[in-house]
C-alpha cells in the first residue's frame, strides 16, 4: 500500500474539501457536504458535469474534468492533496477504480481501504459473512450440480447487468454458451424465493455505533416489468429475464425484523475487526432476501455506501427516530468526517 500523504494539522472543518467522482451517490455525499458546512469537489467526465453545477442540482463547488475515470493520473490525485480533500468512495469509484489502485492512492480516503478486497471476491466474501453467523444461499461449484433455481452473477457485474437464473445444467449452458460465450468467470448461487430488501448500515469508527439508515429494494429492468405481460405472451417473445437496476424504491420493513437486521451488522463488523486493520466502518449495506417464513437470506455486502440510499437525501422514516433533522447517508458520513477533524481524530477515519 502506497503511503498516505501527510494529514493536514487543522481541527478546522473548513479547511477540508469534500471529493468524489460524479456518479452513483454523489449528488447526496456533496449536498451532505455541504449541509455540514464543507466545500465540495467532483470529478467529472466531461458532459456530465451539468448534473452537480449551477446548471443542475448546484452541489459542487469545484469540478475537476477528465476524459474517463479511469484515468486516475497522479496528476489528478496531486491536484485533489493539494486542495486538502477527502475522497468519499461509491459503487461507481470502486468499479472504475478496482480495489489495487485504491490500494495505492495517496489523497486522503475516507474509510477502510483493505476490506474492498474481501467485497470483490466472492469466496472472501462469503468466508466473511458466514463467519459472522449470516445465512447465506447456497453456492453451487459446478454448473452440472444445479438441481433448482439458481441465479448466475458474472463478477464484477455493474448494477445487475449480466445476471441469469437457471434451473438446470442444461439450461445453463444453453444461456451462458449464447449470450456470454467469453465470461466464465461467474458464481452460481441458489435462488431464494422472497423480498429482496437491502439494508443500509452506518458504523461509527468515533463512537463504536451501528446504526441503520434506511432500506430500499431495487426495480430491476425486466425481472420486475415482466409480470405485466401474460405468461403465453412472455414464452412466445422469448424474453430472457434480466435484473439490471433502473432504480431504486424506498421500504419500510417490519419493525419485528428491525433486531435481527441490527445484530446482522453488527456481527459482521465484528468479523470484519478480524480481517483486517480498522475492520468495516462507515456506510456498508447487505443484500438481502426475505422469505414468506421471515428467514433472512444474506447474498451480498457493499462495503461503501449504495445508491439504494438515493431516495433519501432528505433522510428515511429512521434517520427522522434518531436525528430529527433531514440526515441521509451522504450527510451522516459529512458529519462523522466534521466531528473527527475537529476532534482530532482524522486519521481514524482515514484508510
Amino acid at each position: 500500500m502506497a503511503a498516505p500523504a501527510s494529514l493536514p494539522a487543522s481541527t478546522n472543518p473548513k479547511d477540508f474539501v469534500i471529493a468524489t467522482i460524479g456518479s452513483h451517490s454523489a449528488l447526496q455525499i456533496l449536498k451532505g457536504a455541504k449541509d455540514e458546512g464543507f466545500r465540495t469537489l467532483a470529478i467529472c467526465r466531461k458532459g456530465t458535469d451539468r448534473v452537480y453545477d449551477k446548471r443542475g442540482y448546484d452541489v459542487a463547488d469545484e469540478i475537476l474534468m477528465v476524459d474517463q475515470f479511469e484515468d486516475w493520473t497522479p496528476a489528478l490525485e496531486q491536484q485533489i492533496i493539494a486542495k486538502n480533500a477527502i475522497i468519499i468512495p461509491h459503487g461507481s469509484f470502486i468499479a472504475y477504480m478496482g480495489h489495487e489502485r485504491v490500494q495505492g492512492m495517496k489523497a486522503m480516503y475516507y474509510g477502510t481501504k483493505e476490506i474492498l478486497e474481501w467485497e470483490s471476491d466472492r469466496t472472501m466474501e462469503r468466508q466473511w459473512l458466514e463467519a459472522a453467523g449470516l445465512k447465506m444461499p447456497r453456492v453451487f461449484k459446478n454448473p452440472d450440480e444445479i438441481e433448482k433455481p439458481v441465479i448466475v452473477k458474472f463478477h464484477g457485474a455493474g448494477g445487475g447487468f449480466g445476471y441469469f437464473v437457471a434451473r438446470s445444467p442444461e439450461q445453463f449452458w444453453e444461456v451462458k454458451n449464447r449470450k456470454y460465450p467469453d465470461q466464465n468467470d461467474y458464481a452460481i448461487q441458489e435462488y431464494i424465493v422472497g423480498v429482496p430488501i437491502y439494508a443500509h448500515y452506518f458504523q461509527s469508527a468515533l463512537t463504536g455505533e451501528i446504526e441503520i439508515l434506511s432500506f430500499d429494494k431495487r426495480y430491476e429492468s425486466n425481472a420486475d416489468s415482466i409480470g405485466r405481460i401474460k405468461a403465453e405472451d412472455q414464452l412466445a417473445a422469448n424474453i430472457h429475464t434480466s435484473y439490471t437496476i433502473v432504480g431504486n424504491i424506498p421500504v419500510v420493513i417490519r419493525e419485528s425484523l428491525l433486531p435481527h437486521y441490527f445484530g446482522m451488522g453488527e456481527r459482521v463488523v465484528e468479523e470484519s475487526k478480524k480481517l483486517c486493520g480498522k475492520g468495516l466502518f462507515g456506510p456498508f449495506c447487505l443484500e438481502t432476501i426475505v422469505t414468506r417464513k421471515l428467514e433472512v437470506y444474506t447474498f451480498e455486502i457493499s462495503a461503501r455506501i449504495v445508491a439504494g440510499t438515493n431516495p433519501f437525501i432528505e433522510g428515511s422514516p429512521y434517520t427522522a427516530l434518531k436525528y430529527g433533522e433531514p440526515m441521509s447517508t451522504g450527510r451522516r458520513i459529512a458529519r462523522e468526517i466534521k466531528e473527527a477533524i475537529s476532534s482530532g481524530r482524522l486519521k481514524e477515519i482515514l484508510g
